[in-house]
């Protein structure tokens, strides 16, 4: 069976507040130096992708209201795929100036889909 939408939403939300705890109080050379927390960062980030990817399928409309869709999945595919290419500054630059945004997109949606349809 198909998670609602809202199921996907939640687990982007937690993943991404999951990388945001797990790169707190960090640099990017402790970062690096981490081959634990880039392992934890990247599976999360494998899950946002996922995520997304589902959320398009079963709901192409509120799918399409998240910025840049597209690449967060291609970075999933990255993830993947080319693991063994991954450039880990890349990674903690998207942690940092990409991820805040998209969560707060999904923050909102998930408001949206939490609020009580108004009949007229």
């Amino acid at each position: 069976m198909p998670h609602e939408p809202r199921a996907y939403l939640w687990d982007i939300d937690q993943a991404a507040g999951a990388i945001e705890r797990f790169v707190k109080g960090l640099d990017s050379a402790a970062y690096a130096g981490s081959e634990l927390i880039q392992a934890a960062v990247e599976r999360k980030f494998e899950i946002i992708g996922e995520a997304l990817s589902q959320l398009a399928k079963i709901d192409p409309v509120l799918a399409a209201r998240v910025p840049r869709l597209r690449e967060i999945v291609a970075f999933r595919n990255i993830l993947i795929h080319g693991y063994a290419g991954v450039e880990q500054q890349r990674v903690w630059r998207i942690a940092h100036q990409a991820l805040p945004a998209l969560r707060a997109v999904v923050v909102d949606l998930l408001r949206e889909l939490d609020e009580p349809i108004r009949q007229n």
